[in-house]
């Protein structure tokens, strides 16, 4: 399958005064047409500077380096300009906060229609019409009459819808999607969750999902990328990821997902400690404070070992997690 967008060496400092903050190292993926990656970690790991990366859209006191292709397109050097065109017409970005991605003063139908007169040209009564369609494939019912309506006469769900509408409105190839669901309750959530998997299938999209919950991206995407501390902790095929986690992390994070029938009398399992400060990331293996079985050989930083065909993790035990669960039970 053709690569739509490659990640490579992907690196980025902040400087905030005396002190740097490395918030993402060395990461790497690819995603081809029609194909789902879910970049997932807790908060703090580089997930979202990772993805606004891709778009260009960091501060002024970020240091960026490595590799972003899309289509062979390097987008790292691009200009300013270069890069507006580039965003919101070959890469869509669906946000965290609907309210605050959409302007409370303009009408949904004015927002909705800005990428289409902006990127491509359209008449103010050719992208109201499509504005409209827009609205009707992302579900959103009397889209017509809708176009008129005011972000604060929609719940947060339809805010989602309108988002996503505004973010595929003009054909993108690539679709980023930044935590799309955690401002909405776990019903809506499943919707849009549906939404995304369904656009990605009919527009032959390649959609980046970024997310802090496992269960979010379950059944949802092609491949899994882990990210600790700013660092590829795990990353392969989703279902070899979901079987057979290789990492302590990637582990604790499937452990803490609440059974949908769970034991009144089993503990919910957490992963102990807290995430690191990145601006003193520990030597070695940034996860090896919190992780159980840590020995000696944590103290030197794990390569991202290929454990199997499209199956890679950066841990010292080389994929043997319950063995050594086995092992500190006995």
């Amino acid at each position: 399958m053709t690569t739509t967008l490659a990640v490579r060496d992907l690196t980025v400092r902040f400087r905030t005064g005396q002190s740097v903050v490395h918030a993402v190292n060395g990461v790497g993926f690819s995603v081809g047409r029609g194909q789902t990656i879910a970049v997932v970690g807790e908060s703090g790991s580089g997930k979202s500077v990772t993805c606004l990366s891709v778009l260009g859209l960091l501060p002024s006191n970020a240091e960026v380096s490595g590799s972003v292709r899309l289509e062979g397109r390097e987008l790292l050097n691009l200009r300013e300009a270069e890069a507006r065109k580039v965003r919101g017409k070959d890469i869509g970005l669906v946000y965290q906060d609907p309210m605050a991605a959409l302007n409370p003063v303009r009408t949904i139908g004015a927002q909705v229609c800005e990428p289409l007169r902006l990127h491509l040209g359209m008449s103010r009564r050719a992208a109201r019409t499509r504005a409209a369609e827009l609205l009707a494939t992302v579900g959103i019912p009397s889209p017509e009459r809708q176009l008129r309506s005011y972000p604060h006469e929609f719940s947060g769900g339809m805010r989602q819808r309108v988002v996503i509408a505004m973010a595929i409105a003009c054909e993108p190839r690539v679709l980023l999607a930044d935590e799309p669901t955690t401002a909405l309750d776990v019903s809506i959530q499943a919707q849009i969750l549906e939404l995304l998997k369904s656009l990605t299938t009919e527009l032959k999209l390649s959609l980046v999902l970024v997310s802090h919950d496992m269960s979010v991206v379950a059944g949802l995407a092609d491949e899994v990328l882990v990210m600790y501390a700013g660092f590829v902790a795990e990353q392969g095929d989703a279902l070899q990821v979901f079987e057979h986690p290789a990492h302590p992390y990637t582990r604790g994070l499937l452990n803490s997902i609440p059974d949908a029938a769970p034991d009144p009398d089993a503990a919910l399992l957490g992963i102990p400690g807290q995430p690191p400060d990145m601006r003193t990331v520990p030597a070695g293996c940034p996860f090896r404070p919190r992780c159980v079985h840590a020995f000696d050989k944590c103290e030197q930083r794990p390569p991202l070992d290929a454990l199997a065909d499209d199956h890679s993790a950066a841990c010292w035990l080389g994929g043997e997690v319950d063995h050594a669960e086995h092992s500190a039970t006995a």
